[in-house]
């Protein structure tokens, strides 16, 4: 193929204009990159090389070699991974995912060290080659085509890019950077093996550099002509050093490896700038044997709720890459955990149909889950409530000191998450169930736990009441909780637009039931006195004329009208029945696109406020019925059907 020139995807050419003009003040995270799409290349080859050995060609040892030339100003990435046809290079080199640049571009905050860390993330990590230099020369041949296929890919950042056919004898692939004037510093040994060592010394595969020429116990300057060579560029010895500890972190026993350590090898895979929260690290032994390195963020990813976004933990097979994002072996719920599990039953050949239905694999997901749920059940142990007193902490170690105040952190970020959890994992429901956290009327923070609320239980009190609402605010203030701020009973707060689905998967903690303050006829058991019980009897029947004449008047709005004894402050208020469906539910089904059934609820008047007591006799009762239950309704969360009519109705009042 002679010399084409192509122009770049439009998104490619935003994307290359932010890398060059914005995203320069962590220049050095652009080898990070490139070594990591060499290894993912070299894993390609190792994987595809499964059914077809004859891949190898004669270099069977998979690596990744690092050369630069102070003279020509370039620095160059080689790998003898999977490599790359034309078409290929074309269309991977030119364009982005839909799931790229897009989303790269709308998470940009500004602060360019932390936007730097988004490439990564984003699949467009050769882009940020751009960072240092002002042109790119990729030369690469795929495996098993033959050394006149191979194919030059050159662009100098801007609008379009240049590719031909070249001879190229060596399969894989090599990037070299042409640098920029500023960028020469990464023409240089001791840079390059400092960047190696902090962010890829985990790459399983040896990352190799040609070993500097010594002379009298003295590094040869390239620049002497004594040397025997022209000046510029790098004295070659023909010897090659390993500069990465080339061997799988997982596979290391746990004693030898370090936090800091650790914590390099997730951002490595992870592509996170931050540490993570916590992590395990075990050797499964047993009728199935795996080794699983798990860690959990101390940040939500931007895409943890994009539901197009593969999630899951890295699979490898006796140390062999498989896949990437193998969802078979963690629930959606925990799709923010990431880390590796090494398989030493699975076959090679493994695909992702056959992971669906494997044995061990279903015990591999089992094993995984039980070990998440300990971290954080560790993590919750010691989270520190916020009413604890210092001497709470005196008697711990510095281990579990390291760990109050953690979970907080961790729920703050994945609560929501690990509550869909209720649904689609019912052997693990009683688990999960002491892992949820809520505010609650009496702790604005989301810190209570249903064995706390239980054991702040008044004498008498036989349910965990709770409520459901769009807002913190909207719950606190909500009319339901009057009587139970009168008479000091807590109430759940829960604010999580999952929490009414969950809910539906939970219906009691350690043999309490849970009630919702807004479902069904109000009754707090032997919390409530005899007097008040025959004083709202008395004015049930006292008020059924009235009752009778809203119930007409409402009859297209509420399936029934009634007096209730949890008013304190309000006219009215609206609840659902027993087992109906809460219009916060059925509100977010809409809003969703979703069906829901019409939801008439029950409208409770207070028969000892002044606005009911207006009502008998009122020539304006039939106003002041629709008014009383479209102010009930906005107090709840909703909307009028007829946001018009009810303000007329309002104004006709007021004038």
């Amino acid at each position: 193929m002679s010399k084409q020139t192509h122009a770049f995807q439009a998104e490619v050419a935003q994307l290359l204009h932010l890398v060059t003009h914005s995203l320069y003040s962590n220049q050095e995270i652009f080898l990070r990159e490139l070594i990591s799409n060499a290894s993912d290349a070299c894993d390609k080859l190792r994987f595809e090389a499964l059914n077809n050995n004859g891949l190898y060609e004669d270099a069977p040892e998979l690596q990744v070699r690092l050369s630069f030339d102070k003279t020509a100003k370039t620095l160059t990435i080689t790998d003898n991974g999977i490599g790359m046809t034309a078409q290929e290079a074309i269309d991977h080199l030119g364009t982005i995912a839909k799931s790229g640049t897009k989303d790269f571009v709308s998470k940009l905050s500004g602060d360019q060290k932390s936007d730097a860390q988004l490439i990564g993330q984003f699949g467009v990590g050769f882009y940020s080659g751009f960072i240092v230099a002002d042109k790119i020369t990729v030369e690469t041949r795929r495996a098993g085509a033959t050394p006149a296929e191979g194919v030059r890919w050159v662009s100098g950042g801007t609008g379009d890019f240049e590719v031909e056919t070249i001879t190229r004898t060596e399969r894989g692939t090599s990037v070299i950077l042409h640098l920029r004037e500023e960028a020469l510093d990464y023409a240089n040994a001791w840079k390059l093996k400092e960047i190696v060592g902090k962010y890829s010394d985990h790459i399983s595969l040896p990352i190799l550099m040609e070993k500097e020429a010594w002379q009298d116990g003295e590094l040869i300057d390239p620049n002497d002509e004594k040397a025997g060579r022209q000046p510029g560029g790098m004295v070659k010895t023909g010897e090659w050093d390993t500069v990465n500890k080339a061997s799988a972190l997982w596979t290391r026993p746990k004693k030898d490896i370090t936090d800091e350590q650790y914590a390099d090898f997730y951002k490595q895979i992870s592509r996170d700038f931050e540490a993570p929260l916590t992590w395990t690290h075990n050797r499964v032994e047993g009728s199935t044997e795996y080794t699983q390195l798990l860690y959990i963020p101390s940040k939500a990813p931007q895409d943890l709720w994009n539901r197009d976004k593969k999630a899951g933990i890295k699979l490898y097979v006796k140390r062999v890459f498989i896949m990437d994002d193998a969802e078979a072996l963690m629930p959606s719920y925990l799709r923010f955990v990431k880390g590796v599990v090494d398989s030493a039953d699975l076959p090679l050949n493994v695909s992702r149909e056959l992971l669906q239905e494997s044995r061990d694999v279903k015990a591999i997901r089992e094993g995984c889950t039980k070990r998440v749920l300990s971290m954080l059940e560790d993590l919750a142990k010691h989270d520190k409530a916020p009413e604890a007193s210092e001497e709470v902490t005196d008697v711990l170690s510095d281990e579990d000191k390291a760990k109050l105040g953690q979970y907080s952190k961790f729920y703050a970020e994945f609560g929501a998450v690990l509550k869909e959890g209720l649904g689609e994992d019912f052997g693990n429901l009683a688990r999960l169930s002491k892992l949820l956290r809520f505010a609650s009327s009496t702790h604005d923070t989301v810190s209570v736990s249903f064995a706390d609320y239980k054991a702040r239980m008044k004498e008498g009190q036989d349910a965990i009441y709770y409520i459901t609402a769009d807002t913190l605010a909207a719950a606190k203030n909500s009319p339901q909780l009057e009587v139970f701020k009168k008479k000091g009973i807590e109430v759940l707060l829960m604010t999580d637009r999952v929490d009414e689905w969950a809910l539906n998967f939970v219906h009691e903690f350690d043999g309490t039931p849970l009630q919702s303050v807004a479902k069904g006829a109000f009754d707090l058991g032997k919390l409530q006195d005899e007097e008040e019980k025959k004083a709202a009897e008395d004015a049930a029947e006292t008020f059924k004329p009235m009752l009778a004449k809203l119930k007409e008047a409402l009859k297209d709005k509420a399936e029934d009208v009634r007096v209730t004894s949890r008013l304190v402050d309000s006219p009215a208020c609206l609840v659902v029945t027993d087992d109906g469906m809460s219009m916060q539910l059925a509100r977010m089904l809409k809003q969703a696109g979703q069906s829901a059934p019409e939801v008439k609820p029950v409208l409770e008047v207070n028969p000892e406020h002044p606005l009911v007591k207006k009502l008998d006799g009122s020539v304006h009762f039939h106003d002041l019925a629709h008014i009383l239950f479209d102010q009930a309704l906005l107090a709840e969360g909703g909307m009028p059907a007829d946001p018009a009519a009810y303000v007329t109705r309002v104004n006709a009042l007021l004038s």
